[in-house]
Protein backbone atom coordinates (compact mmCIF):
# COMPACT_ATOMS: atom_id res chain seq x y z
CA UNK A 1 0.00 0.00 0.00
CA UNK A 2 2.80 1.98 1.33
CA UNK A 3 5.07 1.09 -2.26
CA UNK A 4 1.71 2.08 -4.31
CA UNK A 5 1.37 5.98 -2.43
CA UNK A 6 5.18 6.42 -3.83
CA UNK A 7 4.06 5.25 -7.32
CA UNK A 8 1.33 7.48 -7.43
CA UNK A 9 2.72 10.64 -6.08
CA UNK A 10 6.04 9.98 -8.07
CA UNK A 11 4.10 9.79 -11.60
CA UNK A 12 3.29 13.31 -12.33
CA UNK A 13 6.97 14.22 -11.66
CA UNK A 14 8.22 11.30 -14.15
CA UNK A 15 5.44 12.85 -16.47
CA UNK A 16 6.87 16.95 -16.17
CA UNK A 17 10.06 15.26 -17.04
CA UNK A 18 9.00 13.63 -19.73
CA UNK A 19 7.69 16.74 -21.47
CA UNK A 20 10.29 18.89 -20.48
CA UNK A 21 13.05 16.11 -22.00
CA UNK A 22 10.23 16.15 -25.28
CA UNK A 23 10.26 19.82 -25.46
CA UNK A 24 14.18 20.39 -25.22
CA UNK A 25 14.63 17.80 -27.72
CA UNK A 26 12.10 19.61 -30.34
CA UNK A 27 13.12 22.68 -29.54
CA UNK A 28 17.13 21.08 -30.53
CA UNK A 29 15.27 19.81 -33.56
CA UNK A 30 14.15 23.22 -34.56
CA UNK A 31 16.95 25.11 -34.25
CA UNK A 32 19.20 22.40 -35.55
CA UNK A 33 16.47 22.68 -38.66
CA UNK A 34 16.86 27.26 -38.81
CA UNK A 35 20.14 26.80 -38.32
CA UNK A 36 20.75 24.34 -41.92
CA UNK A 37 18.14 27.22 -43.68
CA UNK A 38 20.16 30.19 -42.06
CA UNK A 39 23.61 28.56 -43.37
CA UNK A 40 21.96 28.05 -46.58
CA UNK A 41 20.58 31.07 -46.76
CA UNK A 42 24.16 32.81 -45.97
CA UNK A 43 24.78 31.68 -49.25
CA UNK A 44 24.12 33.83 -52.28
CA UNK A 45 22.36 32.35 -55.26
CA UNK A 46 23.62 33.68 -58.52
CA UNK A 47 23.36 33.56 -62.09
CA UNK A 48 26.40 32.18 -64.31
CA UNK A 49 26.88 33.20 -67.90
CA UNK A 50 29.87 32.87 -69.75
CA UNK A 51 31.49 35.08 -71.88
CA UNK A 52 31.08 34.47 -76.44
CA UNK A 53 33.17 35.08 -78.88
CA UNK A 54 32.75 38.53 -80.65
CA UNK A 55 31.20 38.84 -84.21
CA UNK A 56 32.84 39.05 -87.33
CA UNK A 57 31.19 42.54 -88.13
CA UNK A 58 29.88 44.79 -85.35
CA UNK A 59 27.32 47.78 -86.10
CA UNK A 60 28.62 51.28 -85.54
CA UNK A 61 25.57 53.81 -85.28
CA UNK A 62 25.70 57.08 -86.09
CA UNK A 63 23.59 60.19 -86.65
CA UNK A 64 22.76 61.76 -89.50
CA UNK A 65 21.73 64.85 -91.86
CA UNK A 66 20.00 64.09 -95.12
CA UNK A 67 20.66 67.14 -97.71
CA UNK A 68 19.19 67.36 -101.16
CA UNK A 69 21.22 65.66 -104.03
CA UNK A 70 21.15 69.87 -105.40
CA UNK A 71 19.79 73.12 -103.51
CA UNK A 72 19.68 76.52 -104.98
CA UNK A 73 18.52 79.25 -103.03
CA UNK A 74 17.30 81.97 -106.19
CA UNK A 75 17.94 85.44 -105.48
CA UNK A 76 16.72 88.37 -107.75
CA UNK A 77 19.12 89.60 -110.25
CA UNK A 78 17.44 93.22 -111.01
CA UNK A 79 15.50 95.26 -108.57
CA UNK A 80 11.80 96.00 -108.95
CA UNK A 81 8.83 94.83 -107.53
CA UNK A 82 7.21 90.92 -107.60
CA UNK A 83 4.30 91.29 -110.08
CA UNK A 84 3.44 87.50 -109.51
CA UNK A 85 4.52 84.21 -108.30
CA UNK A 86 3.33 80.94 -109.97
CA UNK A 87 4.90 78.07 -107.39
CA UNK A 88 4.50 77.51 -103.59
CA UNK A 89 5.64 75.41 -101.27
CA UNK A 90 6.35 71.65 -102.20
CA UNK A 91 5.94 72.20 -105.99
CA UNK A 92 7.48 69.85 -108.36
CA UNK A 93 9.07 72.26 -110.86
CA UNK A 94 11.20 71.72 -114.64
CA UNK A 95 14.20 73.58 -115.16
CA UNK A 96 13.37 76.56 -117.04
CA UNK A 97 9.87 76.77 -115.96
CA UNK A 98 8.69 80.11 -114.45
CA UNK A 99 8.72 80.63 -111.11
CA UNK A 100 7.80 84.45 -110.75
CA UNK A 101 7.83 87.88 -112.53
CA UNK A 102 9.18 91.03 -111.45
CA UNK A 103 8.29 94.90 -112.33
CA UNK A 104 10.74 97.11 -113.32
CA UNK A 105 10.35 100.27 -114.20
CA UNK A 106 13.55 101.43 -114.18
CA UNK A 107 14.75 98.65 -115.58
CA UNK A 108 12.72 99.22 -118.64
CA UNK A 109 13.74 102.79 -118.85
CA UNK A 110 17.38 102.07 -119.27
CA UNK A 111 16.78 99.14 -121.99
CA UNK A 112 14.65 101.78 -124.04
CA UNK A 113 17.61 104.24 -123.88
CA UNK A 114 20.35 101.60 -124.50
CA UNK A 115 18.15 100.70 -127.49
CA UNK A 116 17.65 104.39 -128.33
CA UNK A 117 21.76 104.96 -127.92
CA UNK A 118 22.26 102.37 -130.30
CA UNK A 119 20.25 104.42 -133.27
CA UNK A 120 22.19 107.17 -132.18
CA UNK A 121 25.79 105.50 -132.73
CA UNK A 122 24.17 103.49 -136.15
CA UNK A 123 23.30 107.11 -137.45
CA UNK A 124 26.92 108.37 -136.69
CA UNK A 125 28.35 105.42 -138.01
CA UNK A 126 26.76 105.72 -141.26
CA UNK A 127 27.53 109.22 -141.64
CA UNK A 128 31.16 108.61 -140.45
CA UNK A 129 31.74 105.59 -143.25
CA UNK A 130 30.15 108.18 -145.94
CA UNK A 131 32.30 111.16 -145.33
CA UNK A 132 35.51 108.55 -145.22
CA UNK A 133 34.59 107.54 -148.22
CA UNK A 134 34.33 110.98 -149.83
CA UNK A 135 37.87 111.77 -147.95
CA UNK A 136 39.44 108.36 -149.98
CA UNK A 137 38.17 109.64 -152.79
CA UNK A 138 39.45 113.09 -153.08
CA UNK A 139 42.86 111.74 -151.88
CA UNK A 140 45.97 112.45 -153.68
CA UNK A 141 44.94 115.78 -155.60
CA UNK A 142 45.49 119.01 -154.27
CA UNK A 143 41.77 119.44 -152.62
CA UNK A 144 42.73 117.99 -149.56
CA UNK A 145 45.64 116.80 -147.50
CA UNK A 146 46.65 113.43 -146.44
CA UNK A 147 46.24 114.16 -143.25
CA UNK A 148 42.64 115.22 -143.63
CA UNK A 149 41.99 111.62 -145.19
CA UNK A 150 43.33 110.12 -142.55
CA UNK A 151 41.19 111.93 -139.75
CA UNK A 152 37.99 110.77 -141.41
CA UNK A 153 39.17 107.65 -141.69
CA UNK A 154 39.94 107.12 -138.33
CA UNK A 155 36.86 109.33 -136.81
CA UNK A 156 34.81 105.98 -138.85
CA UNK A 157 36.43 103.55 -136.96
CA UNK A 158 35.63 106.01 -133.93
CA UNK A 159 31.99 105.83 -134.71
CA UNK A 160 32.58 101.72 -135.26
CA UNK A 161 33.63 101.33 -132.01
CA UNK A 162 30.86 103.61 -130.36
CA UNK A 163 28.50 101.50 -132.17
CA UNK A 164 29.76 98.60 -130.81
CA UNK A 165 29.47 99.61 -127.11
CA UNK A 166 26.23 100.53 -128.02
CA UNK A 167 25.44 97.45 -128.98
CA UNK A 168 26.98 96.04 -125.77
CA UNK A 169 25.34 97.97 -123.34
CA UNK A 170 21.82 97.44 -124.74
CA UNK A 171 22.84 93.22 -125.07
CA UNK A 172 23.40 93.90 -121.12
CA UNK A 173 20.08 95.21 -120.58
CA UNK A 174 18.08 93.01 -122.90
CA UNK A 175 19.98 90.35 -120.32
CA UNK A 176 18.51 91.85 -117.11
CA UNK A 177 15.09 92.01 -118.97
CA UNK A 178 15.15 88.13 -118.96
CA UNK A 179 15.98 88.24 -115.25
CA UNK A 180 12.61 89.58 -114.99
CA UNK A 181 11.64 86.30 -115.35
CA UNK A 182 12.36 83.76 -112.39
CA UNK A 183 13.29 80.79 -113.55
CA UNK A 184 13.84 77.13 -111.77
CA UNK A 185 17.41 76.19 -112.81
CA UNK A 186 16.89 72.58 -112.75
CA UNK A 187 13.89 69.82 -112.04
CA UNK A 188 13.23 69.89 -108.84
CA UNK A 189 10.94 70.40 -105.29
CA UNK A 190 10.32 74.03 -104.28
CA UNK A 191 11.19 73.71 -100.61
CA UNK A 192 10.84 77.75 -99.91
CA UNK A 193 8.97 80.64 -101.13
CA UNK A 194 10.45 83.89 -99.42
CA UNK A 195 8.71 86.61 -101.38
CA UNK A 196 5.15 87.63 -101.77
CA UNK A 197 2.87 89.99 -104.94
CA UNK A 198 4.81 93.34 -104.13
CA UNK A 199 7.32 92.47 -101.77
CA UNK A 200 10.36 95.13 -103.41
CA UNK A 201 13.62 93.07 -104.27
CA UNK A 202 17.19 94.25 -105.43
CA UNK A 203 19.75 93.02 -107.68
CA UNK A 204 22.16 92.67 -104.58
CA UNK A 205 19.93 89.61 -103.74
CA UNK A 206 16.32 89.02 -102.63
CA UNK A 207 13.61 90.54 -100.61
CA UNK A 208 14.67 93.20 -98.73
CA UNK A 209 13.37 92.88 -94.93
CA UNK A 210 13.16 95.47 -92.42
CA UNK A 211 16.79 96.04 -91.52
CA UNK A 212 17.21 95.98 -95.51
CA UNK A 213 19.02 92.50 -95.62
CA UNK A 214 18.29 90.29 -98.66
CA UNK A 215 16.70 86.95 -98.95
CA UNK A 216 16.57 84.81 -101.72
CA UNK A 217 12.94 83.99 -103.77
CA UNK A 218 12.55 80.86 -103.75
CA UNK A 219 14.91 77.22 -102.90
CA UNK A 220 14.68 74.68 -105.58
CA UNK A 221 16.20 71.20 -104.27
CA UNK A 222 16.50 68.01 -106.72
CA UNK A 223 15.80 65.22 -104.68
CA UNK A 224 15.78 62.41 -107.11
CA UNK A 225 18.65 61.45 -104.91
CA UNK A 226 19.81 62.77 -101.68
CA UNK A 227 23.21 62.95 -99.60
CA UNK A 228 23.47 61.99 -96.30
CA UNK A 229 26.46 63.61 -94.23
CA UNK A 230 27.51 61.63 -91.04
CA UNK A 231 30.31 62.64 -88.49
CA UNK A 232 32.49 59.34 -88.15
CA UNK A 233 34.63 59.54 -84.62
CA UNK A 234 38.37 59.04 -85.78
CA UNK A 235 39.02 55.94 -83.97
CA UNK A 236 36.33 54.36 -86.40
CA UNK A 237 37.70 56.63 -89.43
CA UNK A 238 40.08 53.71 -91.27
CA UNK A 239 36.78 51.58 -91.60
CA UNK A 240 35.81 54.56 -94.40
CA UNK A 241 36.75 52.79 -97.59
CA UNK A 242 35.14 52.53 -101.41
CA UNK A 243 32.44 50.23 -101.61
CA UNK A 244 31.12 50.62 -97.82
CA UNK A 245 27.46 50.81 -97.34
CA UNK A 246 25.03 51.51 -94.22
CA UNK A 247 21.55 51.23 -93.70
CA UNK A 248 20.16 54.58 -92.85
CA UNK A 249 17.04 54.14 -90.24
CA UNK A 250 14.23 56.78 -89.56
CA UNK A 251 12.96 57.15 -85.92
CA UNK A 252 9.69 58.30 -87.08
CA UNK A 253 9.04 55.14 -89.57
CA UNK A 254 10.46 52.10 -87.72
CA UNK A 255 11.33 48.82 -89.10
CA UNK A 256 11.67 50.74 -92.82
CA UNK A 257 15.08 50.74 -93.63
CA UNK A 258 17.14 51.87 -96.56
CA UNK A 259 20.22 51.32 -98.23
CA UNK A 260 22.78 54.13 -98.46
CA UNK A 261 26.51 53.79 -100.03
CA UNK A 262 29.53 55.38 -99.46
CA UNK A 263 30.40 58.98 -101.55
CA UNK A 264 33.44 60.42 -100.08
CA UNK A 265 34.95 61.55 -97.19
CA UNK A 266 36.50 65.08 -95.90
CA UNK A 267 39.86 63.41 -94.91
CA UNK A 268 40.64 66.12 -92.75
CA UNK A 269 38.91 65.41 -88.83
CA UNK A 270 37.75 68.64 -87.00
CA UNK A 271 39.13 69.86 -84.23
CA UNK A 272 36.18 70.59 -82.28
CA UNK A 273 34.34 66.65 -82.57
CA UNK A 274 37.34 64.82 -83.40
CA UNK A 275 35.08 63.49 -86.30
CA UNK A 276 35.12 63.46 -89.93
CA UNK A 277 32.35 64.92 -92.25
CA UNK A 278 31.59 61.28 -94.20
CA UNK A 279 29.01 61.86 -97.71
CA UNK A 280 26.47 58.77 -98.41
CA UNK A 281 24.04 58.64 -101.08
CA UNK A 282 20.99 57.30 -101.05
CA UNK A 283 18.44 56.61 -103.88
CA UNK A 284 14.76 58.61 -103.41
CA UNK A 285 13.37 58.27 -106.31
CA UNK A 286 10.34 57.83 -104.60
CA UNK A 287 10.77 60.86 -102.66
CA UNK A 288 10.84 59.42 -98.94
CA UNK A 289 13.54 61.35 -97.76
CA UNK A 290 13.13 64.76 -97.09
CA UNK A 291 15.93 67.43 -97.07
CA UNK A 292 16.90 68.35 -93.37
CA UNK A 293 15.66 64.96 -92.04
CA UNK A 294 17.47 63.49 -89.11
CA UNK A 295 18.04 59.63 -89.53
CA UNK A 296 20.66 56.88 -87.64
CA UNK A 297 22.56 55.53 -90.29
CA UNK A 298 24.08 52.08 -89.36
CA UNK A 299 27.36 50.65 -90.51
CA UNK A 300 28.83 46.92 -90.51
CA UNK A 301 32.20 47.40 -89.31
CA UNK A 302 34.66 44.44 -89.32
CA UNK A 303 35.16 43.34 -85.84
CA UNK A 304 37.91 40.42 -84.06
CA UNK A 305 36.25 37.51 -83.43
CA UNK A 306 38.79 36.75 -80.86
CA UNK A 307 37.57 39.57 -78.49
CA UNK A 308 34.71 38.04 -76.02
CA UNK A 309 31.81 39.81 -75.31
CA UNK A 310 29.81 39.90 -72.05
CA UNK A 311 26.35 41.52 -71.02
CA UNK A 312 26.68 45.19 -69.75
CA UNK A 313 24.61 43.88 -66.56
CA UNK A 314 27.29 41.61 -65.60
CA UNK A 315 29.43 44.49 -64.92
CA UNK A 316 30.84 46.19 -61.55
CA UNK A 317 31.43 49.96 -61.46
CA UNK A 318 33.32 50.52 -58.21
CA UNK A 319 35.99 52.75 -56.78
CA UNK A 320 38.66 50.23 -58.14
CA UNK A 321 37.78 50.57 -61.74
CA UNK A 322 35.93 48.49 -64.32
CA UNK A 323 35.63 44.93 -62.80
CA UNK A 324 33.60 41.33 -62.93
CA UNK A 325 33.07 38.54 -60.42
CA UNK A 326 34.54 35.55 -62.07
CA UNK A 327 33.79 32.09 -60.45
CA UNK A 328 36.23 29.70 -59.38
CA UNK A 329 35.76 25.79 -59.21
CA UNK A 330 35.12 26.38 -55.50
CA UNK A 331 32.26 28.57 -56.01
CA UNK A 332 34.27 31.24 -54.83
CA UNK A 333 34.08 34.64 -55.90
CA UNK A 334 37.17 37.05 -57.47
CA UNK A 335 36.43 40.32 -58.19
CA UNK A 336 38.85 40.92 -61.86
CA UNK A 337 39.94 43.84 -63.39
CA UNK A 338 39.25 44.21 -67.07
CA UNK A 339 39.48 46.28 -69.91
CA UNK A 340 36.53 47.41 -72.07
CA UNK A 341 36.36 47.78 -75.87
CA UNK A 342 33.34 48.58 -78.34
CA UNK A 343 30.18 48.97 -76.82
CA UNK A 344 27.82 46.71 -79.14
CA UNK A 345 24.44 47.49 -78.15
CA UNK A 346 23.70 45.25 -74.82
CA UNK A 347 26.92 43.97 -74.86
CA UNK A 348 30.45 45.01 -74.92
CA UNK A 349 33.92 43.73 -75.90
CA UNK A 350 36.73 42.97 -73.59
CA UNK A 351 40.09 43.15 -74.80
CA UNK A 352 41.87 41.98 -71.33
CA UNK A 353 40.87 40.77 -67.93
CA UNK A 354 38.32 38.08 -69.41
CA UNK A 355 38.63 34.78 -70.94
CA UNK A 356 36.41 32.69 -72.98
CA UNK A 357 36.36 29.71 -70.02
CA UNK A 358 35.32 32.07 -67.48
CA UNK A 359 32.58 31.90 -65.32
CA UNK A 360 30.67 34.96 -64.74
CA UNK A 361 28.19 36.19 -62.07
CA UNK A 362 25.66 37.60 -64.09
CA UNK A 363 24.26 41.51 -62.51
CA UNK A 364 25.91 40.65 -59.82
CA UNK A 365 24.35 41.91 -55.60
CA UNK A 366 25.92 45.22 -54.66
CA UNK A 367 27.33 43.82 -51.67
CA UNK A 368 29.09 40.92 -53.54
CA UNK A 369 32.64 40.65 -51.97
CA UNK A 370 35.67 39.14 -52.63
CA UNK A 371 36.34 35.64 -51.73
CA UNK A 372 32.95 35.14 -50.87
CA UNK A 373 31.05 32.15 -51.76
CA UNK A 374 27.94 31.43 -53.56
CA UNK A 375 25.50 29.08 -54.80
CA UNK A 376 25.73 28.97 -59.11
CA UNK A 377 22.40 28.62 -60.35
CA UNK A 378 21.43 28.65 -64.09
CA UNK A 379 19.47 31.56 -65.14
CA UNK A 380 15.69 31.45 -65.37
CA UNK A 381 14.84 30.64 -68.77
CA UNK A 382 14.40 33.96 -70.83
CA UNK A 383 16.83 35.85 -68.74
CA UNK A 384 19.85 36.72 -70.26
CA UNK A 385 19.39 34.63 -73.33
CA UNK A 386 21.95 35.84 -75.60
CA UNK A 387 24.41 34.55 -72.97
CA UNK A 388 25.05 30.72 -72.79
CA UNK A 389 25.41 29.06 -69.15
CA UNK A 390 28.73 28.57 -67.70
CA UNK A 391 29.95 24.78 -68.46
CA UNK A 392 29.24 22.88 -65.28
CA UNK A 393 26.98 24.53 -63.73
CA UNK A 394 23.95 23.15 -61.81
CA UNK A 395 20.38 23.46 -61.91
CA UNK A 396 18.73 25.69 -59.16
CA UNK A 397 18.21 23.63 -56.08
CA UNK A 398 15.04 23.73 -54.32
CA UNK A 399 14.82 26.17 -51.34
CA UNK A 400 15.00 24.05 -47.90
CA UNK A 401 12.13 23.97 -45.87
CA UNK A 402 10.15 24.01 -42.32
CA UNK A 403 7.58 22.12 -41.29
CA UNK A 404 4.80 24.63 -39.57
CA UNK A 405 2.77 23.30 -36.87
CA UNK A 406 0.55 21.80 -39.05
CA UNK A 407 2.81 19.31 -40.55
CA UNK A 408 2.65 21.28 -43.94
CA UNK A 409 5.99 22.35 -45.85
CA UNK A 410 6.79 25.89 -46.26
CA UNK A 411 9.40 27.73 -47.78
CA UNK A 412 10.94 30.68 -45.92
Amino acid sequence: MKRRTVLMAALPVVVAVALLIGGIVERERALGKLRHVAEAQSVAAVQIIAPTPGPAKRPLVLPGTVSAWYQAPIFAQVSGYVHAWYVDYGAAVKAGQLLATIDTPSLDAQYAAARADVHVAEANYHLAVVTAKRWLALAGTVAVSQQEVDVQVAGAEARKAELESAQQNLARYAALEAFKRVVAPFDGVVTARLTDVGSYVNAAGGDLSVRGASTELFTVADVHAVRVFVSVPQDDADQLVPGLTAVIHLPSKPGNLIEAKYLTTARAFSTNTRTAVTELMVDNSNHALWPGTYVDVTFQVPSDPKVVTMPEEALIFRAAGTQVAVVDANNRVHLRDITLGHNLGTTVQVTSGLAAGDRLVNNPPAGLLEGETVQPVTPVPGYASAQTSAPGTPEQPPRPQLADDDGHASTP
